[in-house]
């Protein structure tokens, strides 16, 4: 059976991409960022993933808002990277895993999930940018393939925080059953508080962002006691990102009760953001 080894968090905002590619990543702005990754790029060293499941929020490449699924898992051999901008240059395709996504989408369904099966994607920075982050030497290689989840945090209605983490246990629990001998990494994609938008523009939170960081520690199903509408206002409309990490949290148990943190780190503001990334061993 497949082998899940932990889950990791990371924020994806663009300005990240544009500092990678000019080689800002030591400059006083970037460097507590940047920082926080080389124990992380330590343990991944060690613990040789060979799939990562992602989940994230598409930007309008594969669902606008006249089109806006609240589940979809890719299918596809390869996602071809054409990001939406923001001076990032386009990555390398990065090669799918139809067997693993085959397992997700079948086992899925068959819990009542209703979800878009996608055996064509494309991938922007959501993507892009926490491979980038996790292995900043693949070059025009990655070394692991993805199986993309993609969840609805851009237009109500969104899927109850309770919702997400049940679709995570349900991923963790495919993966589980996957006949393979892979080693498996779920990672989050976005977050923590950020609003972009409207009168409260550059809302962080930064009580809330750590207090959520620690519940996946102690207590994972915490934050699934607030209402979707109480998450973006502690979190900010973009904040809601945070769907994420639950979801990412839920697939861990899968493997196990509990986790162990291998190292986090959380910074404020980067692009009027809250940024963090915390790696979790099961």
């Amino acid at each position: 059976m497949a082998k899940i080894i932990g889950g990791v968090g990371t924020s994806h905002i663009p300005a990240i991409g544009g500092a990678i590619h000019k080689g800002l990543q030591n400059e006083p702005y970037w460097k507590p960022f940047f920082g926080g990754f080389p124990p992380i790029h330590d343990w991944l060293a060690t613990a040789r993933p060979d799939v990562v499941v992602m989940f994230y929020n598409d930007h309008g490449l594969n669902f606008f808002l006249d089109k806006m699924p609240t589940f979809a898992v890719g299918a596809a051999a390869q996602y071809v990277s054409a990001d939406e901008g923001w001076g990032i240059p386009t990555q390398p395709p990065v090669q799918g895993c139809p067997d693993l996504s085959w397992q997700l989408i079948n086992t899925l369904v068959e819990r009542e999930f209703d979800i878009v099966s996608c055996q064509e994607m494309l991938i922007d920075h959501a993507c892009t940018l926490p491979l980038k982050l996790l292995w900043p030497q693949s070059g025009d290689d990655w070394p692991v393939r993805i199986v993309p989840v993609c969840i609805n945090t851009v237009q109500f209605p969104l899927p109850k925080a309770s919702r997400v983490y049940a679709l995570g246990k349900a991923v963790g629990e495919a993966v589980a059953a996957w006949g393979s001998d892979q080693r498996v990494l779920m990672v989050a994609s976005g977050g923590l508080s950020h609003q972009l938008d409207g009168t409260r523009a550059g809302h962080i939170n930064k009580g809330f962002d750590l207090q959520f960081m620690d519940s996946l520690l102690t207590n994972p199903e915490w934050a699934t006691q607030f209402s979707i509408h109480e998450l973006v206002e502690k979190t900010g409309t973009q904040g809601i990102e945070l769907l994420m990490w639950l979801a990412m949290r839920g697939s861990l148990t899968a493997a196990g009760p509990s986790v162990r943190k291998v190292h986090s780190n959380y910074h404020i503001p980067i692009s009027n953001t809250a940024t963090a990334v915390m790696a979790l061993e099961v």
